[in-house]
Formats: structure tokens, C-alpha cells, sequence
């Protein structure tokens, strides 16, 4: 048996916590009393799953595809952004294998949420829940994320040649 090729992709993003912004990870919208600054609606989860999507099929970054400066995304649910990177990748002929993402904080408590974050991004990216995992993690009081200032989140993916 041959395996298809396989590239592995990796995503990194952060933004600060603001006021009067919903918090939005993972498309969920998650009870905080601050939200995450950003273009679109700033969810680091979708934005780091993103890049490494684009980049296990070595394609460039979200911020290429999506800039910042364009009034269509202004806004825009990440949701949305992870199911057109999805369509570019299968368009240059990848497809995700897996798709791993940690995202870093200490308030709020993310743990009961991460399921239906993955599952989410799951369904943007077309694939199957168990193909998917989201993880919290918190660092006990140091840096941006551990005093409140901001989330941070990474991702990885395993993709494979789609037509092979």
C-alpha cells in the first residue's frame, strides 16, 4: 500500500480581550464579559486552524487570503473563513487529515466548551468529528493570556494529496 503524500501545517494566533466584543472561539459564542479584538470576529481557534489548513496544503496564510484591510470580512463569523480556506485546499488538490488546536488562557474556563468547538470547525472544514480536537490549556498567571490581556491559540494539521 502507498501513502499519498503528506504535508503537516501549523497555525499560531492571538488577540486581546476588549469590551464590547463578544468572545467567540471555536465558533461559539462563550459567556465572558470581554471579547477578542479582531477584524472579523476575531476567533484565534478558527484563525489558527486556518493557517495550519492552509499550510499542510503549502498554501499562504489566512491574512493573504483574508486581509484585514478588506471590507468584506469586516465582521465576518471565522466559521465562515474556515469553510472557504476548506474549499481552497481541496481546490489545490489536499485534503485535512487531522486537525489538533490548543488554545491558551486562563479566564475564561474553556474545558466544557472545546467539544462543541471541535465539532465546529469539523463541520467547516468538512470533516469528520473525530478527525478534530480542541484543547484549553491556561499558564497559572503568566504572559498576555495569563493576565487577561488576551487568547491565544495554535493549531496543527496532517494533510494528504487528495486525488492519490
Amino acid at each position: 500500500m502507498t501513502l499519498p503524500p503528506l504535508r503537516v501545517g501549523q497555525g499560531v494566533d492571538a488577540h486581546p480581550l476588549v469590551a464590547g466584543r463578544p468572545l467567540v472561539l471555536g465558533g461559539v459564542t462563550v459567556p465572558f464579559e470581554l471579547g477578542l479584538d479582531g477584524h472579523s470576529d476575531g476567533d484565534v481557534v478558527a484563525h489558527a486552524a486556518c493557517d495550519a489548513v492552509l499550510g499542510g496544503a503549502g498554501l499562504p496564510d489566512l491574512g493573504h487570503h483574508f486581509p484585514s484591510d478588506d471590507p468584506r470580512w469586516k465582521d465576518a463569523s471565522s466559521l465562515e473563513l474556515c469553510r472557504a480556506v476548506a474549499e481552497l485546499v481541496r481546490a489545490a488538490g489536499w485534503r485535512p487529515v487531522n486537525l489538533d488546536v490548543a488554545v491558551v488562557c486562563d479566564r475564561p474556563r474553556l474545558g466544557h466548551l472545546t467539544a462543541g468547538m471541535a465539532a465546529n470547525l469539523a463541520a467547516a472544514f468538512g470533516l469528520d468529528p473525530a478527525q478534530v480536537r480542541v484543547t484549553a490549556k491556561g499558564t497559572d498567571g503568566l504572559g498576555f493570556a495569563g493576565r487577561g490581556e488576551g487568547i491565544a491559540a495554535t493549531a496543527v494539521c496532517l494533510a494528504a494529496a487528495a486525488n492519490r
